[in-house]
């Protein structure tokens, strides 16, 4: 029998795992149905340029395809803690694009996603450190 450690490092696991599935499905393939295999019973989006509810984001994710069809997300970081899963990513509408550097973050019920938020800012060309956005 699993001890509780090993239950909990599963299960943060397999939040990642969906997390990533979802971003790669959502945003990377545009394959909105894949996707929205990973949504619970309900869907509270915080970000306030989406619509709230599983269709809302569905909505969001055929504009932002039909407008942007080379979108692309690609994780740098994910973090695990409980329910919620943190990703950092650099996402670019287009190939060219110097990109935006976003933090979204989703809370977990059994499994699916239940709750978003998402920090965003382009990525600029110069800064005062020298360490970069990403």
């Amino acid at each position: 029998m699993k001890d509780q450690q090993t239950t909990t490092l599963d299960t943060l696991a397999r939040n990642k795992a969906a997390v990533l599935n979802f971003i790669e499905q959502a945003v990377n393939r545009g394959d909105i149905d894949a996707a929205s295999a990973h949504f619970g019973e309900t869907y509270t989006q915080h970000n306030p340029n989406i619509p709230d509810g599983a269709e809302g984001f569905r909505d969001y994710v055929r504009q932002l395809r039909q407008t942007f069809p080379v979108v692309r997300g690609e994780v740098k970081r994910i973090v695990a803690e409980g329910d919620y899963v943190v990703v950092h990513m650099l996402a670019r509408r287009e190939p060219e694009d110097a990109g935006l550097a976003i933090v979204d973050i989703f809370r977990l019920a059994e499994g699916r996603l239940v709750e978003h938020w998402e920090v965003r800012q382009p990525i600029v060309e110069s800064e005062l450190h020298g360490n970069g956005m990403i």
